[in-house]
């Protein structure tokens, strides 16, 4: 028995008036995914506690079968863990975002998709100028994504339960002066950001950047503070060895906590230039290969949610269809017995450009699941009749437990 989950993240959304008021879902041809409506069930599952910020950290890890009310501790300690950082008990981890923010307002939380030479050289230039102090550690990650972490080493620090941080992609074109770190420990961040402002000023990335006509990292924005979470490994839960493909650390991290394999595409940029096709061809050279559940995660639809390009949406969702979910459910038809699951994390709005709390639609289909679905869209899910409250139950109901 074989199972796969593809997650195009964020694509859930409200019907646009670009698109004759249908939803990206409605509006793309996806007849891959209808068929897995037409073959199985359909229904909605809310990912995101209220009482919690929506986002990837916590809409996954509910999509994944994991109580987030009980399991998260942030989001940074789950990126820390995909590039192998270990943290101690009194550890705290932050991402940290490459921004640009002109005249106070936060112009892009990516910095222009800045590249990772660009910001390994910030990187070292934060860790070499003590924008924090000898507690304090910059790593780098992937484009604008990376972290900060804080080590303890007499069993305090200055970040507490209480200390609260706002996303960056959460207030794009909104000015960030409301939206500063509070709490404990937020002195200590909001110097780092400030300090991080003077050094990028005249910096030779930026006067680089400006010759070619790119936006600015003009400093560092941190966020999604944490300390290390502790999960009941995936296999011993539901019995099946995992492995997960996607560009994103956050999920690289939450994969090797379940104590998943990790897969590296070449070409997967966490972005609407990922390579699809790629994607689908290593997700099902591993099911050859001996996984028995494969998740294949795409960022680009929630990027161009984002950055508000309801076009943009509707071309990755077509593009995961073709060159992802279409081969992948040809293969699991041919091998034998199957389940797949198509399912994102949480709605991300076009028009607000950030993540918001909500139903997003499922559809899944294989070995003992009745057809009784039409289409994959929010609509045809919601006239299903299946509402699942609790996120987390939804992959049990896929594993049939």
């Amino acid at each position: 028995m074989k199972y796969a989950l593809v997650i195009p993240d964020g694509c859930a959304d409200e019907p646009q008036a670009s698109l004759g008021g249908k939803t990206p879902l409605q509006a793309a041809r996806t007849p891959h995914m209808d068929a897995i409506a037409r073959l199985g069930e359909t229904g909605l599952a809310d990912h995101v506690p209220a009482s919690m910020p929506s986002g990837s950290d916590v809409g996954t890890m509910s999509l994944f079968g994991y109580d987030p009310l009980q399991f998260h501790t942030g989001r940074a300690p789950l990126e820390a863990a995909a590039q192998g950082i270990e943290l101690g008990a009194d550890d705290w981890a932050v991402r940290c975002n490459f921004v640009t923010v002109d005249r106070g307002v936060m112009k892009s939380f990516t910095a222009g998709q800045i590249s990772n030479a660009d910001g390994a050289r910030l990187i070292e230039m934060l860790q070499k100028q003590h924008c924090g102090d000898e507690h304090w550690k910059f790593y780098q990650g992937v484009s604008y994504r990376n972290l900060l972490l804080y080590r303890s080493r007499d069993g305090r620090a200055p970040l507490k339960q209480d200390t609260t941080t706002t996303p960056p992609h959460d207030i794009t074109d909104q000015p960030i002066a409301g939206h500063l770190p509070l709490g404990s420990g937020a002195c200590d961040l909001r110097a780092m950001m400030d300090a991080s402002a003077k050094l990028f000023a005249d910096c030779d990335v930026n006067r680089e950047r400006t010759a070619r006509g790119e936006p600015l990292a003009t400093q560092i924005w941190l966020w999604g503070q944490g300390r290390r979470p502790a999960f009941v490994p995936f296999a011993d839960r539901f019995g099946v060895q995992g492995a997960v493909i996607t560009a994103v650390d956050l999920l690289r991290g939450i994969g090797r906590l379940l104590g998943w394999q990790v897969i590296e595409v070449p070409g997967a940029t966490g972005y609407l230039d990922t390579d699809y096709a790629a994607k689908g061809r290593y997700a099902i050279e591993a099911l050859k290969g001996g996984t028995d559940f494969i998740v294949v995660h795409v960022e680009a639809t929630d990027e161009a949610s984002h950055e508000g390009h309801t076009d943009e949406k509707v071309r990755a969702l077509e593009n995961i269809d073709h060159h992802i979910v279409g081969p992948l459910h040809a293969y699991l038809k041919e091998q034998g017995d199957y389940r797949l699951i198509v399912c994102p994390d949480h709605p991300t709005f076009c028009r607000t450009k950030t993540h918001s709390h909500g139903y997003v639609p499922f559809a899944m289909c294989g070995a003992g699941i009745e057809a009784r679905g039409t289409t994959y869209d929010e609509p045809a899910a919601a006239e299903s009749g299946v509402v699942l409250d609790r996120g987390c139950e939804l992959m049990p109901r896929f594993f049939g437990r």
